[in-house]
């Protein structure tokens, strides 16, 4: 110790020290301007709330429906595109606008019992969703790198966690966007396959299939999985983080060319990520379609299930590509689900809130977080099947998305809330639309499956 207190320093060690430090700094700032300038970087919540829409449970869903109705699933990823769109358009215009989440917004206009109802519903949902999402990422997990399935699960979840509670909003949104391009992996697989394109187009304007209650709970089950109320919570939240980020201010009352600027904006993000999300979904059904109803099989309980029987009918490279895709769409649907509960949950009990506010500036915010994904990881090593929660899970949704739905429409419409910014007649109409239709499909749910 004393002679590393009287040796002299070494000019030579600190001249090659502070050299390297400036030139790896450099390096990291260009490869950061790179990812921040890059066209992807200019999409916004739209393209995350997309993404994290085809989480595990989401290809789950996509899978069971490939595998047993082959083609004849098509059909509802083009019918969903614009009811989902025009819902979250709706979501975000309402954040951007107000300047306020979803549930402050509710908060605001409805009855506490309204606001309550709706948010603890939610977080019920979310964690039981988070559950089925991580046990489905410690399976394939363990497939792919033989580590067991609990051990890889503890590993998502501290990732995940880290993600969120560690990194400022700015940063850690940049990892989701090109997190995003995972779910290019769905679209890959279908080229270690043959596809009959001839077929596919037919059966989706034309689906061939018994209509009973096997064909209307695999319909409750994908429009229930495409339009969850978590992505419309999300979305008007990242509008008031994105807003706040670049020192906005609501849209309400403000300068008219900046609203027409940023509806434009909002409507080509949210139109364009909700394309990529049910493109993929698209794939997802139709890469199981020709391999899995193809090959007999059709039952899929879970996405890892899917991926499993993928390889012996098209090989390691697709069951890889499926795999990896499931891990990447994961790592953003988890966050997304934590988060939106953790937005409604503080716009609701009037606590500070937002990813770019550090821990200690929104402790309750973080606190829902690391509690939702803390109880689904437990779920792990209960007694609980987390796949029979991911059924719970979607029954709360379906439940929750129609009354949250009609008052969305209702929020939007409304002068005293959006002033004269409220929304298009098209939009309003397009958003009641699919209130009916998640009415349909919520009332589908008390069918018998079998």
């Amino acid at each position: 110790m004393a002679s590393l207190m009287t040796d002299p320093p070494n000019p030579d060690r600190q001249h090659t020290t502070a050299k390297a430090a400036p030139v790896a700094n450099r390096g990291v700032r260009k490869i950061w301007q790179a990812l921040r300038h890059h066209p992807l970087a200019r999409l916004g919540p739209g393209l995350i709330t997309g993404v994290a829409d085809d989480d595990p449970s989401g290809i789950a869903t996509y899978s069971q429906a490939g595998a047993q109705f082959g083609f004849d699933m098509l059909w509802t990823m083009p019918l969903c595109y614009p009811l989902m769109s025009a819902v979250q358009l709706m979501c975000a215009q309402i954040g951007r606008v107000t300047g306020k989440g979803l549930a402050a917004n509710i908060r605001a206009a409805f009855p506490p019992v309204v606001l309550f109802g709706v948010v603890g519903l939610l977080l019920v949902a979310n964690t039981l969703n988070i559950a089925a999402d991580v046990a489905a990422m410690g399976e394939v997990g363990e497939m792919v790198t033989g580590i067991n399935r609990h051990a890889m699960t503890v590993l998502f979840v501290a990732v995940t966690l880290g993600l969120q509670i560690g990194v400022a909003y700015h940063r850690y949104v940049m990892v989701l966007k090109w997190l995003t391009l995972s779910l290019l992996a769905y679209a890959a697989v279908l080229f270690t396959v043959h596809v009959p394109w001839g077929q596919v187009m037919a059966h989706t304007v034309w689906p061939r299939f018994a209509i009973n209650a096997r064909s209307a709970a695999m319909i409750v089950a994908v429009f229930g999985t495409t339009i969850s109320p978590y992505l419309f919570f999300w979305q008007a939240s990242e509008e008031v983080e994105d807003m706040q980020r670049r020192h906005g201010r609501p849209l309400r009352g403000g300068n008219r060319r900046i609203a027409r600027a940023e509806l434009r904006r909002m409507g080509w993000d949210t139109w364009s990520g909700m394309a990529y999300s049910n493109i993929a979904a698209f794939f997802v059904i139709l890469a199981t379609a020709v391999t899995l109803h193809a090959g007999g099989v059709t039952d899929i309980q879970t996405a890892a299930q899917a991926a499993s029987a993928l390889r012996p009918l098209a090989g390691n490279f697709a069951f890889l590509l499926f795999s990896i895709g499931l891990l990447g769409v994961g790592l953003i649907g988890v966050p997304v689900l934590a988060g939106s509960g953790a937005y409604a949950a503080a716009e609701a009990m009037g606590w500070n809130e937002g990813l770019e506010r550090g821990v200690g500036q929104a402790r309750g915010f973080y606190a829902v977080i690391a509690l939702s994904v803390i109880v689904a990881l437990g779920i792990q090593y209960s007694p609980i099947n987390p796949m029979k929660a991911l059924v719970w899970s979607a029954l709360i949704n379906g439940v929750v998305a129609v009354p949250l739905l009609a008052v969305i429409c209702l929020l939007i419409g409304k002068p005293a809330v959006m002033g004269r910014l409220t929304g298009g007649r098209w939009l309003v109409a397009t958003g009641w639309i699919t209130t009916a239709v998640m009415g349909l499909a919520a009332l589908g749910l008390l069918l018998p499956a079998q």
